[in-house]
């Protein structure tokens, strides 16, 4: 559907006309504002009938929808991309090459807003990270917005003059058209393939990344990952984290000569493990994390301390759904690249090891071009079953087979979570299984078979709440 036609609408360039490529969500936030701000807006989408079409203000009269309409690209003073649309795409790529300037709304954001920026991203955990620093701020009185990648447009936040600090959850593909964002404190929480059929090879997808580090006041690192680690100077401030004993004035682990395990910051032990409601490693980790940058943020280690003992976790993240049969469902639906669900696999698996038990891990969907036999090892000591789903299951058992996977490994295509669900009720009631707990896990994106990663794991849990509702009657 077109408003105006192209030759009606164009206009000469440098008249202002600003074009907002791509209708999704932070697109439209994006129209709203500028609009607001007075410019001339544009908008083109490559779908016939994008589905907020009807949220435009109405004085867009300029609406090139069913292309990316290159000609109005041409006219454009500049060019603001959603995340979802590629730079490579052909009418973004001839602006680009015509010296038009391309941002994302985070541009438009960090050259408006007023409050200090926290900047978080990373391959995994970037959720739950922001949502924890954003809920220590909100605990300790402060006027924070929190959104970004995490289903908050950026630019909304601004509507709120008060607004004491802003907490941003930011994806490569937000950060590839950002210069000198300028965070009070920024972040990579960790790095591992993801996105590479977009970036192109993990270069790409790293300096992506890294360009949050722009213009930053102070940094946190994870030891852990050499990828985090920023090329900035030495001089500026920064806090780091990792799992073993921390020096001085950064965050680690101590574990005692019982074996109990604490979070500390250099030698103080400032809280136990087994007081957080979210478990696994890499939840340690997340937690480091969100102490290190509200500490450099300025918020009471006191007040964090007690949210963190209060944090339940996010939806579709590692989340414990329930026990059916003796056997733990966790949905980690969000786990939708090979480092996630490492993280996921080690941090579970650690927990039922002792207890002699294994996992059963469910696998597949769109690969996105990883390596999945990465995650061989880490199925090798924690896993018994794996079940495939999606249209690259056959492609990641190819992947798990050739690096070399434990004969002890079960492997079963299935396609569907219905038909997961019925191996998984053949696999469990023998009595040599080990299974302890069955983790969706997935390591792949979800749109082959679903809207997204929430309503897979939304499925996921009404099938296990079917079984649990099974035993119950039984």
């Amino acid at each position: 559907m077109t408003t105006n036609t192209a030759t009606e609408a164009l206009l000469h360039k440098g008249s202002g006309l600003q074009v907002v490529v791509g209708l999704g969500q932070s697109g439209l936030s994006v129209v709203h504002y500028l609009a607001k701000q007075g410019y001339q807006v544009a908008v083109t989408d490559a779908q016939v009938t994008p589905k907020l079409a009807d949220q435009l203000p109405a004085e867009i009269d300029i609406r090139q929808f069913g292309e990316i309409d290159a000609d109005l690209l041409q006219q454009a003073a500049r060019i603001i991309i959603s995340p979802g649309v590629s730079l490579e795409t052909a009418a973004v790529a001839a602006a680009r090459q015509a010296n038009i300037p391309v941002v994302s709304d985070i541009q438009l954001f960090c050259e408006a807003c007023t409050a200090p920026i926290v900047a978080i991203t990373g391959s995994n955990a970037k959720s739950t990270v922001t949502t924890l620093v954003g809920q220590m701020a909100v605990d300790a009185g402060v006027n924070v917005g929190v959104g970004g990648n995490i289903g908050v447009p950026a630019l909304t936040l601004l509507d709120n003059p008060d607004m004491e600090l802003a907490v941003l959850e930011l994806s490569s593909f937000q950060l590839e058209t950002v210069t000198n964002l300028g965070a009070k404190v920024a972040t990579v929480l960790n790095m591992s393939p993801d996105h590479l059929d977009r970036h192109g090879d993990m270069l790409g997808y790293h300096q992506a990344k890294h360009r949050i580090f722009q213009g930053a006041k102070s940094v946190m690192i994870n030891r852990e990952d050499a990828l985090t680690r920023p090329l900035v100077a030495d001089n500026l401030p920064r806090i780091s984290t990792g799992i073993h004993a921390p020096d001085k004035g950064q965050y680690g682990l101590i574990t005692d000569t019982e074996g109990q395990t604490y979070l500390a910051r250099g030698t103080e032990r400032l809280l136990s493990a087994d007081k957080l409601l979210i478990k696994g490693r890499h939840n340690l980790l997340n937690a480091q994390a969100a102490l290190a940058l509200g500490e450099l943020a300025g918020l009471p280690l006191e007040s964090m301390l007690t949210t963190l003992q209060q944090f339940t976790g996010l939806e579709h993240r590692c989340q414990y759904v329930a026990n059916a049969a003796g056997i733990d469902y966790f949905n980690d639906s969000k786990g939708t690249n090979i480092g996630s669900t490492m993280a996921a696999i080690e941090g579970l698996g650690a927990v039922y090891a002792p207890k002699d038990g294994k996992l059963l891990l469910i696998l597949g969907g769109q690969g996105k071009g990883q390596q999945f036999g990465e995650l061989t090892p880490f199925i090798n000591q924690y896993v018994s079953q794996v079940l495939f789903i999606g249209e690259d299951g056959q492609q990641i058992e190819q992947h798990l087979r050739a690096a070399k996977l434990s004969d002890d490994v079960a492997l079963h295509q299935c396609q569907t979570l219905e038909n997961a669900f019925a191996t998984i009720q053949q696999v469990t009631t023998s009595s040599l299984s080990q299974v302890q707990a069955v983790l969706l896990s997935p390591a792949c994106a979800s749109f082959d078979q679903y809207s997204g990663y929430a309503a897979r794991g939304d499925h996921f849990s009404q099938l296990v709440n079917q079984l649990d509702t099974a035993q119950s009657e039984a």
